[in-house]
């Protein structure tokens, strides 16, 4: 029986949640277990308050962040609001916005938030402040400052690509929709796109995608001169990043990929995790009997169990490097398809043990 995965509210939800809880106990002395807080596409989402402390003149909520299903370094850790209430202001009250502790700062063009300005993205942005006009109801005038915290941003931010992007001091606070969907490719894509865009602001038109953390150190200790901001973790991602990389105007896109990952992009698949489509061994046989691999391998290659096995038996044949250049060329044929044929493109392949099999 197939499991049914659990959704979760994002850090933009939090947020608006801990704003809300704030603005309602600030007016009324009341302290709330759970609000309702407006999705940005419309419709409410119940979201549990974990804490409400006054702190002089204002008050800090914290709600713990439910990631769902979905894997995420702030799931299970407090978004803070800091909320206080000024009654000279105009008419509607006015919302000051701001970050602080663990949320953090962006220092780089290229992203959706200018410059100097916390890393709380145009729709949480809106979101809170939605938030926050519901929770004052019929205040007529004033000033609602709300500055949005997460104690152990800091340190969580390491495992994110924010410092790659320019973002300095924690997190970034997040949620298009409000709700987080468990393994969301939208999300993912979302944050290649902010890769391409940042690289892009810095004036570089050569891409390099990596399929993760290792690919991407193996790539930096062979071309330790390429700029950090070129490096773009696409993951599986292999159709919709060329895409984005030819709308964002690169002229050139290198890919960094082991041997697996350059047959599942050989075989022309949009989307190349190990889980959605097997390795098309006939392809690799017809590739090797292109290439000159000794006939007596073919059987072989066509019962193999795993691209990294074939590579192992071809190991010593001499034809080894026109093979790997056809699958090359067959994969790059693919991303020129997507790019509209608008960057060059290449490639460097890596063995599963991370020896480089040629650029």
């Amino acid at each position: 029986m197939t499991k049914t995965l659990r959704s979760g509210r994002t850090t933009g939800s939090c947020a608006s949640a801990a704003t809300m809880a704030g603005v309602h106990f600030l007016l009324t002395g009341e302290r709330l277990e759970a609000v309702d807080v407006p999705l940005p596409p419309g419709g409410f989402l119940a979201v549990p308050i974990e804490r409400i402390e006054p702190e002089g003149d204002a008050v800090r909520v914290s709600v713990v962040k439910d990631g769902g299903d979905d894997p995420d370094v702030t799931h299970g850790h407090d978004i803070q609001a800091v909320v206080r209430l000024e009654t000279d202001g105009p008419t509607p009250p006015a919302l000051v916005l701001d970050g602080g502790r663990g949320v953090g700062r962006v220092t780089l063009p290229g992203l959706p938030v200018p410059v100097g300005e916390p890393a709380i993205n145009p729709e949480p942005r809106k979101q809170i402040e939605a938030a926050a006009r519901l929770a004052a109801g019929d205040l007529e005038a004033g000033r609602i400052l709300v500055t949005v915290e997460v104690p152990d941003g800091e340190a969580l931010a390491k495992a994110t690509m924010n410092p790659r992007l320019g973002i300095v001091g924690g997190i970034s606070i997040l949620g298009t929709q409000g709700i987080v969907k468990p393994y969301s490719h939208a999300s993912f894509k979302a944050t290649i796109e902010e890769g391409l865009s940042v690289a892009r602001a810095q004036g570089l038109d050569h891409a390099v995608f990596t399929t993760g953390r290792r690919s991407e150190r193996f790539y930096m200790e062979r071309h330790p001169d390429v700029p950090q901001t070129a490096l773009i973790q696409a993951a599986d991602f292999f159709a919709s990043s060329m895409r984005a990389a030819a709308e964002y105007g690169f002229s050139r896109v290198t890919w960094a990929v082991f041997f697996g990952k350059l047959v599942k992009q050989a075989q022309g698949l949009e989307y190349t995790h190990a889980k959605t489509h097997p390795v098309d061994f006939e392809l690799l046989a017809r590739a090797a009997q292109e290439a000159g691999i000794d006939p007596a391998q073919l059987p072989a290659i066509r019962e193999a169990n795993t691209a990294a096995q074939v590579l192992d038996m071809l190991r010593d044949d001499p034809a080894r490097q026109n093979f790997l250049k056809l699958l090359v060329k067959e994969a790059a044929g693919h991303a020129d398809k997507w790019a509209g044929k608008r960057c060059t493109v290449s490639y460097a392949v890596f063995d599963f043990d991370g020896q480089p099999l040629g650029d």
